[in-house]
């Protein structure tokens, strides 16, 4: 265990998870929702967000089992009955976490390869060095934040745009499924860890090749 990558992987989780929660609670402000600020959510100081399990231990146990690293925050307040757009905008506050995610994992990516820490050759990408793995942790993780919270199951991010998308029938099975939801999420990943792995492992290889394609 290379004690310098956990440390690095550590402090990325906690600015992460600061980002994440603080493009939800910006997103509602703009749409007419002042709770998150009342609460004093719209901030950079890590306390208000990290919540230690979630934040902290699950990731980087994670990681230390060589499993994708995944996690979460404390919910940032949202009424959405002070928003605009109704569900299009509860959609819209959701899913600016997970493309917040997306959004650093191209920047961090796009350093990697700046800095040649990410090199491409015959068709094949290497990092190199202490700081291309570092950096190639940090790629993985936020791709992992993004595609666990597109799920679209309650109360991942992904269903508040599902919920936008369809027909009542669907949002009320969505409203109804919300309270279990959680249940739902913690058995894909124990009982379905394979199919879960697969769609992770696939998702992140195609979002990299993409990358590449930008940068490369």
């Amino acid at each position: 265990m290379n004690i310098m990558v956990v440390v690095c992987l550590f402090v990325a989780i906690i600015f992460s998870t600061v980002l994440h929660e603080l493009a939800h609670g910006w997103t509602a402000y703009l749409l007419g929702d002042t709770t998150a600020k009342e609460e004093g959510r719209l901030s950079l100081n890590p306390l208000r967000h990290i919540d230690p399990v979630m934040s902290l231990v699950l990731p980087i146990m994670l990681y230390l089992m060589g499993m994708p690293i995944l996690g979460g925050a404390k919910p940032v307040p949202i009424d959405s009955r002070r928003l605009k757009g109704g569900a299009w905008g509860m959609a819209l506050v959701a899913i600016m976490g997970p493309l917040t995610n997306f959004l650093l994992a191209f920047l961090v990516f796009g350093i990697g390869v700046a800095t040649h820490a990410f090199i491409l050759q015959g068709g094949n990408w290497y990092v190199a060095g202490e700081m291309g793995v570092i950096l190639n942790q940090i790629v993985l993780m936020e791709l992992g934040f993004f595609l666990f919270n597109i799920i679209p199951i309650p109360p991942l991010d992904g269903s508040r745009v599902l919920y936008a998308i369809s027909p009542d029938v669907v949002r009320d099975f969505l409203r109804r499924v919300e309270p279990y939801g959680i249940m739902v999420v913690y058995g894909l990943l124990v009982f379905l860890s394979g199919v879960f792995s697969r769609y992770m492992s696939g998702a992140m290889e195609g979002i990299i090749q993409f990358f590449w394609f930008i940068f490369g």
